[in-house]
Parts: structure tokens; C-alpha cells; sequence
């Protein structure tokens, strides 16, 4: 009987272990699984690698759609879609026409700024800023609305709104009605140029904003209270705001209320966001967010974030789009739902990295490339003059804030190389074109072929790193580099973190250094005029200038971009 009993105890003991471990199976592979989501969904940051600042967010359906800034570069906004929130696809440029933006002479970082998109009424909506001035006491902003019913279709004219201040947004209430929030510029300066955020009610009918104009949110002492976004959830009014200037001190604010023109209560903790306080972490700068849900019920914030050079406060790729999932606290509040990677980023994998061979044989340019200012491209560049070669037409001088001739794409890490090959046959030293390393008309590195009495053709190198009074110079005792007559140029820039090294080449292969190592962290927002003052990113693609009036080209027959 005791022996019976033993096998029968034993028995059970094997069950119980072997359930126990089959619990613990189970655990471990789901969480494997949860921590695989969690990184999928989170730790991918920046989503949108490269200079894409200021995010708004909207969903139609399964989709999500994010709108990004592009400031003086053309086309005009940069439209993303996905449809899991990690992987995002270029899907439109829709400011690319003189009928909806014409940037000619706007100065270094403005144009446009802050686009807001949203899905109403079976369109989509866009709102956006053409800014026109940026020093001194006084912004020159005018707002604008346009719409179309497909994302990548041909947008309406654009309707004007207004020009108190930028950073419009579009609410469209349960109800029906529209409003239209926004930012309002002090020039007066009694005590901030930001003076808060502004509600005033839009008729579609009329096509334009009417009735009162009311304050609704004078910033939390952060101050520098921009970038409005209104959302109704649960019944309340959420409104987010950037606030804390748009250098180390970003964030995104909440506040809310049970009525659309307040009052609004701000949250305790001020804050969802801020890199304030993470310092040496590698994503700074968090700020200007927008929320989307899912078809799920799932709450996700986007927002603004940089990639500072590893022990710096230097930021080449400018600002950048991360995504952060967030909750509703037991109080109403937007929190963090993983608060504690916020500020990680995920380094590429080998396979993960770019390595683009651009070819010029179509008919549009590529998507990853801009120009700068102008809805005449026509004026810059063609694709179908010489054909497998995109022809850049010279115009005015590196730096015009007019005219000039550069077709780039973003820089998306800290380490790349560029090359391109170009034909070019000057005849004065005012022609110049070659590869460039472009920030704006003050910070740029540029090898370029150009001529000389002395010399005939040569390879020459000029900087300007940062000089306000745009000294841009060959660095220190370079002299011009003599090259043959009537034959392709093989050129290339290496970048490594802060280090830039231009080589040039006649058959692709064997490379010559030219020029000592340049400084790659002068391209950064912060280099120069200092944080707080620059607002793009850095860039590296193809130009051609010819200040003598002409208009000598040059022919560029291929282009590539690898991270390295």
C-alpha cells in the first residue's frame, strides 16, 4: 500500500514539475514575444531618420500618416504613411508648385514650418506656415489651408488664414465645427515674443477664419509656447503644445478642459516629454508631439528629437521623428507607457543600411532629393537635356537665397559617404560645380572643379564653417589641384562623426585626398548662430554655380549615398 501510494505521489510530483515548467515555457516565450513588440513599437527611434522635424500625426483606417517640415527646401512637406507605426514610407510632397509655395528670398531656416495634417469629411487637410522673416522683433507668417481627398493627388489652392503667429493646426469637433488654433508672435516682447495659443472658429463655407479670436492657453512656465494640437477624448479637450524652445529644454506640454475655449487646467507633471535632465543620452532635444490612436484603442505620441554627435550638443540630422506609446493615468493625464527607453535609440543593423545608387535615366528626380526656395526647378536643373544625366544649370552664388543650384538629400546617420561623377568645362573662375556637404549659406563644405589663369582646370575646396559674415575660403594653405581636359571626375566625401575628408579620383578606384579634414560639425543646428537659431539639417548632393550671369552646366551622371 505504501509502495502504491509512492508511485502515485511521484507520479503527480512529475505532473506538477512538468506543469510548472511548461508555465514557465509558456511565460518566457511571451514575454520574448512582448519584449520583441515592445521593441518593435518603441525602441526604432527616429522613426524618421534625418533632418523630419515637427511631426503631425493623423490615421485613416489601418494607415497612419505623418507630415514633417521642410523649411526653405523644395518640394514643400514631406508626407509619410505606414501602416504598423515603426516602418514609414514617403508617400508626398504636396507644396510642389508656385500655386501653393514660393520660398524665393525667405532667409536660411524658414519657409515652411510645422505643417499640421488631419482626416476630415473624406479629405485630408493641411495647414502650414510660408515664414518670411526670422530676425529681429517681428515674424512675417502667413498661414495657409489646402486639401485633397487622395494623400499623393493634386492639393486645392491654398486658402489664407491668417498671420498672427505659426504653428497652425486644424480641429475638427463631433459637431461638425471647425477651429483653427495657433500660436500668437509678440513683437512687442514685454515679456516673451510667445504670448500663447489662440482659438478662432473656420467656416468652410466662407473659406475663412471669423468670429472671436480667444486666448485659450498662455504657456506653463516652460514658456516659448508653440505648436498646438487639439484633441477630444473621453469627452475633454486635450491641447499639446511644444514648449521650451526648440534646443535641450524641448518638450511637449498638456493641458485640458471640458469646453473647447477653456479654461484649460495644465498637467501637474507639465510635462509628457522632455530630454531635460537626460543628459548623455543619445536623443535629445524631445518636443512639438502629436497623438494618434489605434484601431485598437492604443495611444501613441509622436514628437521631435535629435541625435547630438556622442559628446557633444552638435547636431547634423537636425531634428528627427521618434514615437513613444503612451496611457491615460487613473487621473486623465497622457503618460509614458515605457518611459525608461524614451530616450534610446536603435542602431541600424548591417542590413539596414542605406546604400543608394542614384541613376538620373527618368523622368522626375528621385523623391530623396530637394532643391532649395524655388517652384521653378526648370531654372536649376534637367533631366532630359543629355540623357543618364542630370544637368544642374549654374545660377547665383553658394549661399543665394534666390537662385542657386543644388540638388541634395538629407544625411540620416553620423557616418556616410557620398560620390558622384561630373563633366564640367569652365572657362572663368566664377564657374564652379561639384559635390557639396550643405547646411545653409553659412555653413557648407564644397569640392568643386572650377578654372584659373595660372592653373586651366582644377579641383578646388571651399568651407564655411559657421561664419556669420560668410567668409567662405579654401582652407589653409590648399592650393588648386590641376586635372585633364574632356574627362569625367570622380568625387567623393567621407564623414565620421566630425571629420569630413573630400577625394577625388579619375576612374572610380584608386582615390586621392584632397584637403586636410574639415569640420563636419559645423553642418548642425547648433554650429554657427548657436542653439535655437537653425532649424534644419545637413545635406550632401550635387551643385553647380556660375556667378558670371551665363549660366554654364554641368552634367552629373551618377550619385551615391551609403552609411557606413
Amino acid at each position: 500500500m505504501i509502495a502504491i501510494s509512492f508511485i502515485v505521489l511521484s507520479l503527480a510530483d512529475a505532473w506538477f514539475w512538468s506543469w510548472i515548467i511548461y508555465l514557465a515555457q509558456a511565460y518566457e516565450a511571451e514575454n520574448s514575444v512582448l519584449k520583441k513588440c515592445v521593441q518593435k513599437k518603441i525602441l526604432r527611434n527616429p522613426i524618421l531618420r534625418g533632418f523630419n522635424p515637427d511631426p503631425s500625426i493623423c490615421r485613416v483606417g489601418d494607415t497612419y500618416y505623418i507630415a514633417t517640415s521642410t523649411f526653405e527646401w523644395f518640394p514643400g512637406v514631406q508626407i509619410f504613411a505606414s501602416t504598423d507605426l515603426e516602418d514609414w514610407k514617403l508617400v508626398s510632397r504636396p507644396l510642389d508648385s508656385a500655386r501653393l509655395l514660393d520660398m524665393r528670398g525667405v532667409p536660411d531656416s524658414c519657409g515652411v514650418w510645422a505643417p499640421a495634417l488631419s482626416y476630415a469629411d473624406g479629405k485630408f487637410w493641411l495647414l502650414y506656415t510660408n515664414v518670411r522673416r526670422f530676425d529681429g522683433d517681428f515674424k512675417d507668417t502667413p498661414n495657409f489651408l489646402t486639401t485633397c481627398e487622395e494623400i499623393d493627388g493634386e492639393w486645392s489652392d491654398p486658402i489664407y488664414i491668417n498671420a498672427s503667429g505659426f504653428d497652425p493646426s486644424l480641429f475638427h469637433d463631433d459637431d461638425g465645427r471647425k477651429w483653427v488654433v495657433n500660436m500668437v508672435w509678440d513683437h512687442r516682447h514685454n515679456h516673451s515674443y510667445f504670448k500663447g495659443i489662440v482659438l478662432q472658429e473656420y467656416s468652410v463655407e466662407m473659406r475663412k477664419v471669423f468670429g472671436p479670436r480667444k486666448m485659450i492657453f498662455q504657456g506653463s512656465e516652460a514658456g516659448y509656447t508653440e505648436g498646438p494640437h487639439l484633441y477630444k477624448i473621453n469627452g475633454e479637450y486635450y491641447l499639446i503644445t511644444a514648449e521650451g524652445g526648440t534646443g535641450y529644454n524641448h518638450a511637449v506640454s498638456v493641458c485640458r478642459s471640458d469646453k473647447i475655449d477653456g479654461p484649460y487646467e495644465i498637467d501637474p507633471a507639465m510635462h509628457v516629454i522632455t530630454a531635460q535632465g537626460q543628459a548623455g543620452k543619445p536623443i535629445q532635444r524631445t518636443g512639438h508631439g502629436g497623438l494618434v490612436d489605434t484601431p485598437e484603442g492604443r495611444w501613441f505620441l509622436t514628437h521631435l528629437c535629435s541625435r547630438p554627435i556622442p559628446g557633444t550638443r552638435l547636431s547634423p540630422m537636425g531634428r528627427e521623428t521618434a514615437i513613444q506609446e503612451v496611457y491615460f493615468d487613473d487621473d486623465g493625464w497622457i503618460r509614458l507607457r515605457h518611459p525608461d527607453i524614451a530616450f534610446e535609440i536603435k542602431s541600424l543593423n548591417e542590413d539596414e543600411k542605406q546604400l543608394i545608387r542614384y541613376s538620373f535615366d527618368g523622368e522626375k528626380l528621385h523623391s530623396d532629393f530637394a532643391w532649395l526656395r524655388t517652384p521653378y526647378p526648370e531654372r536649376l536643373f534637367s533631366l532630359s537635356a543629355r540623357e543618364g544625366c542630370l544637368r544642374l544649370i549654374g545660377r547665383e552664388s553658394p549661399g543665394s537665397l534666390f537662385e542657386q543650384s543644388i540638388v541634395a538629400r538629407r544625411q540620416t546617420e553620423h557616418c556616410y559617404q557620398a560620390t558622384t561623377i561630373i563633366e564640367f568645362d569652365p572657362d572663368s573662375f566664377q564657374q564652379m560645380a561639384g559635390l557639396i556637404a550643405y547646411y545653409n549659406q553659412h555653413k557648407f563644405h564644397y569640392l568643386f572643379i572650377s578654372y584659373d589663369d595660372e592653373n586651366g582646370k582644377t579641383l578646388q575646396v571651399m568651407s564655411c564653417a559657421g561664419d556669420l559674415s560668410l567668409h567662405a575660403r579654401a582652407p589653409m594653405g590648399l592650393k588648386p589641384v590641376s586635372i585633364p581636359e574632356g574627362v569625367p571626375i570622380h568625387m567623393k566625401v567621407d564623414v565620421k562623426f566630425d571629420v569630413l575628408t573630400f577625394y577625388w579620383s579619375l576612374d572610380g578606384g584608386d582615390w586621392t585626398r584632397i584637403g586636410p579634414t574639415l569640420d563636419a560639425s559645423a553642418l548642425s543646428d547648433e554650429a554657427g548662430k548657436g542653439e535655437g537659431a537653425n532649424f534644419t539639417g545637413a545635406f550632401v548632393g550635387m551643385a553647380c554655380h556660375d556667378v558670371t550671369g551665363i549660366g554654364l552646366h554641368a552634367d552629373f551622371s551618377a550619385f551615391s549615398y551609403a552609411e557606413t
